[in-house]
Order: structure tokens, then C-alpha cells, then sequence
């Protein structure tokens, strides 16, 4: 990646004027299109929304994209349809046992609107306050119900594969339970005995990690700074761990880019939620001091390997040991190719990871590391300068899709392949449309002068 230092985020602006334009007419063209019926939305084949996958995961996406584009906009047309379609169609994701994406499903609209009331962009109102103050406080204690206990007391919140596994993308999850404990809430359990949501939020994140993340310490022979795994595999039995994995990406020895985005925007979010804990809540997981020592190594490492191993223009392909990627030559020091004949490019990855890379440099400028805090920054809007312009943003009317070119599980063959191309591309996702307007609208703030865009704004102070 070639870090472009000429970039500032208010030269940025029109790019995002841009993106909320088109982003408004997507959100429309689904609404029209789209039968509801027929489950969520996951992502474009031929460019129209279609679903499949394991879990309905995305649609807090769907719906928290019109959160975004009213608190972007102001379109209140926006805000009257999230909180129609939080109330009709969001239930069923509060009380969830059976997944990992309660970070993604319910603080992306119940937090994300009551992170509006408390900036007072939607009206106060008591009634409707407590209901998503509730939604979120089960939510929370819905996710760490998912829990797995491993060596020395630590544990983990258990992907949707069972007991055993680990997956690196719920470390953006693990909001749930801040948000939830910020509430103060917590995980009730036999005979009342309640456990801290964030206590199982912090034990989570500190073993993805451990385990997701590789710092290039000699773990195994394909151990570099930054590296991450999708899934960590452990022995339920005695709580050893025994092996990397991977779903969605190559191989447990590769790494799948969007994985690696999560953890990069998961950890930057984590340490970024440190000062909302007092000392002495901290002091019983290792101290404030050691938790910011392992989120901050965690973030800085994964960050890292984006920029070392991603295209020139910011844009990754979707794993970076992908089997035909050595075709490409040396394609970190050129620009991203999504129509290439080998492998395809995540733009997902892009949108997912440039936030981390953003939220990263403002944590370290913050601190008076300015000149490593820049560095992080001006690779976030490296990415974001070409992800909010073609090929990557969707211009065509007809299209249902924002960013185009993102992957969903090319192990599996579920991702479309045009006509006359012989690897998927085209086509974009619910997560990949939903974070690339996350970013913009972090930039969007920050350039108005707004309040710092953040998850915990969904928690009144």
C-alpha cells in the first residue's frame, strides 16, 4: 500500500457528498425491489439483493443504513423507516442464542437510534428510550451467554460452529456487552449469580488476541507481525487450544482480509472504549495499563500487515496467500485490479479496515504519538479516496449495491461470476454497503465538527 500523506479528510467531503447521494438511492431501489419475505438481504448477484448464508447476520445492516443516512443527511424519511423496520422486523435478533452477531445486528440500529436521542437528533421520549435501552441490555447478556471456558480462568464468545471455535470477527461483536454493561446490566445465571458483561467482554477480546492475531513470536512457521486467523480451534474438554482455521478464507495459515479488517476496526473500538471503565472495574481483568498494552500490540500489528500486504491504492484481495495470488506479481505496488483473471479484491475488507486504520490514528494522535498516529490515519483515507470512486462506488442506477467488488465466501462458490470474467466481481454485500457508510459517516462528523462518532454513544452520560 502506498500511503498517500496529501489526503485530508475535508478534501474528502465531496467524495462523501457523492456516496450519500447514491447511498439514498440504493436504500430506496431496495425498498422497492426487495420482498422482505424472503429473509435478508445478504448480497447482489447480477446486481440485485439476494440471500444466502448461515444466519441472518446483515440485517442490522439493512436497516441500520437508514440510521446513517438520516444522521448524515437529515432525510427524516430515513429515520421514520429504521424505526418502523427496528420495531417489525429486530426482535428476533435480541433474544438470539444462536449466533455471534449481536454487535452487528443490534447496536447497529437500537444503538445507533439511541445514540440519536442522546445527541438530541430525535426527540426525547421516555417510552421510547427504555425500549431500546432494553434491547440493548438483553442483547448483551443474549451474547455472553455464548461463552466457552478455556485455560487459567480466560474464555471466549463461541461462533455459530459450537464450543470450540473462536472466530476473529466477533471481536467487533463484543460492543454488545459493553454497551449492555455501560447500562448496567449483566449476564444473570442459576441461583442469580450475575456475571460482568464486561468482564466477558474483555476476556473475549484479549483471546482473540492471543489467538487470532500472530506478532511474528515464533507460534508457528507462517507466523508473521499481524497476521490473523478467521477461526481459533480449541479442545472443549481441558481448554487447549489446538489450531488455526478458516471458513470463509483460504486456509488457517492464510489470511483472509476481512477478518483481518475486523480485527483491525475491533481493536482500535476496544482501546477507544478503555476510558469509559473505571480502574478499579479494570484492576480485576489485569489493569487498565496491560488491557491498552494488548488492544493497542493487537491493533498496531494487524493494521500493519493491511498496509504491508494490501494493493497500492488501499484496496486488498480477499485472502493474501489466495492459491493463484502469486499471478498477480507485485501488486502492492499497484493498483487494485477487481476484473484481474486470478484473484478477486474485498472491497468489504476495504471499508471494514480503513475505520480501524482511521480510529487507530486518532487514538495515537490523542495520545502525542503523532507521527505513528498519522501514519494510520492517512492510510485510512488512502483506502477511503478509493473506495468512494469508481470502479469500487456503485454509480449505476439499476444496481442495488453501494461498493462494489466485495467477496462473501469464495471457498464455498457463492459469489457471483460475470459473464465473461473468470473470477467473481461486480457485485456488492450488506456489510460491505453498511461499513463503507460508517466510514463516511465517521469522516462526515469529524468534518462538521460534530460528536465523535462511537458505539458507546448509545449509552447516556
Amino acid at each position: 500500500m502506498q500511503i498517500r500523506n496529501d489526503l485530508t479528510a475535508a478534501a474528502l467531503q465531496p467524495k462523501i457528498d457523492k456516496l450519500w447521494q447514491l447511498s439514498a438511492e440504493k436504500i430506496d431501489l431496495i425498498n422497492r425491489e426487495y420482498d422482505n419475505s424472503k429473509g435478508t438481504p445478504v448480497f447482489t448477484v447480477n446486481g440485485k439483493y439476494t440471500l444466502r448464508g448461515w444466519t441472518e447476520w446483515t440485517q442490522g445492516f439493512q436497516y441500520g443504513a437508514e440510521v446513517l443516512q438520516f444522521d448524515a443527511t437529515g432525510d427524516t424519511r430515513f429515520l421514520d423507516s429504521a424505526r418502523k423496520n427496528t420495531v417489525n422486523y429486530m426482535a428476533s435478533h435480541v433474544g438470539h442464542f444462536g449466533v455471534h452477531d449481536h454487535g452487528f445486528n443490534n447496536v447497529s440500529t437500537y444503538g445507533n437510534l439511541l445514540r440519536l436521542m442522546n445527541e438530541g437528533r430525535i426527540p426525547e421520549n421516555e417510552w421510547e428510550r427504555n425500549f431500546y435501552e432494553i434491547a440493548l441490555k438483553i442483547s448483551g447478556a443474549v451474547q455472553a451467554k455464548r461463552w466457552t471456558n478455556t485455560k487459567n480462568g480466560q474464555g471466549f464468545i463461541h461462533s455459530f460452529n459450537g464450543p470450540h471455535s473462536l472466530f476473529v470477527d466477533t471481536i467487533r461483536s463484543v460492543r454488545a456487552l459493553m454497551v449492555s454493561h455501560l447500562m448496567g446490566h449483566g449476564l444473570m445465571g442459576e441461583n442469580d449469580v450475575k456475571t460482568s458483561l464486561l468482564e466477558r467482554g474483555t476476556l473475549h477480546s484479549i483471546a482473540t488476541a492471543n489467538y487470532s492475531v500472530y506478532y511474528g513470536e515464533g507460534r508457528d512457521s507462517y507466523d508473521l507481525w499481524g497476521r490473523t486467523a478467521h477461526e481459533s480451534v480449541f479442545n472443549t474438554n481441558d481448554g487447549n487450544y489446538r489450531c488455526p482455521n478458516s471458513q470463509q478464507g483460504f486456509s488457517g495459515f492464510t489470511t483472509w482480509t476481512r477478518g483481518l479488517a475486523w480485527a483491525m476496526l475491533g481493536f482500535a473500538e476496544q482501546l477507544e472504549s478503555l476510558a469509559s471503565f473505571s480502574d478499579e472495574e479494570l484492576s480485576q481483568l489485569g489493569g487498565r495499563a496491560e488491557i491498552e498494552r494488548i488492544y493497542l500490540k493487537a491493533a498496531k500489528a494487524t493494521c500493519d500487515f493491511y498496509i504491508e500486504n494490501t494493493a497500492a491504492d488501499g484496496i486488498p484481495y480477499w485472502d493474501t496467500g489466495a492459491p493463484q495470488i502469486h499471478k498477480l506479481g507485485d501488486y502492492t505496488n499497484r493498483t487494485s485490479d477487481p476484473y484481474n483473471e486470478f484473484e478477486p479484491i474485498d472491497s468489504s475488507a476495504a471499508a471494514i479496515g480503513a475505520q480501524g486504520l482511521l480510529r487507530l490514528g486518532k487514538y495515537l494522535e490523542a495520545k502525542g504519538q503523532q507521527e505513528e498516529g498519522k501514519k494510520y490515519w492517512q492510510a485510512g483515507l488512502t483506502a477511503v479516496d478509493s473506495l468512494f470512486a469508481e470502479p469500487y462506488l456503485s454509480t449505476d442506477p439499476t444496481h442495488q449495491g453501494l461498493i462494489l467488488h466485495s467477496i462473501y465466501h469464495r471457498p464455498n462458490g457463492w459469489d457471483n461470476i460475470p459473464a465473461g470474467q473468470k473470477i467473481p466481481c461486480g457485485e456488492s454485500s450488506m456489510w460491505g454497503d453498511y461499513h463503507a457508510r460508517e466510514v463516511a459517516l465517521y469522516l462526515h462528523r469529524i468534518n462538521a465538527g460534530q460528536p465523535y462518532y462511537s458505539y458507546l454513544g448509545a449509552v447516556k452520560e
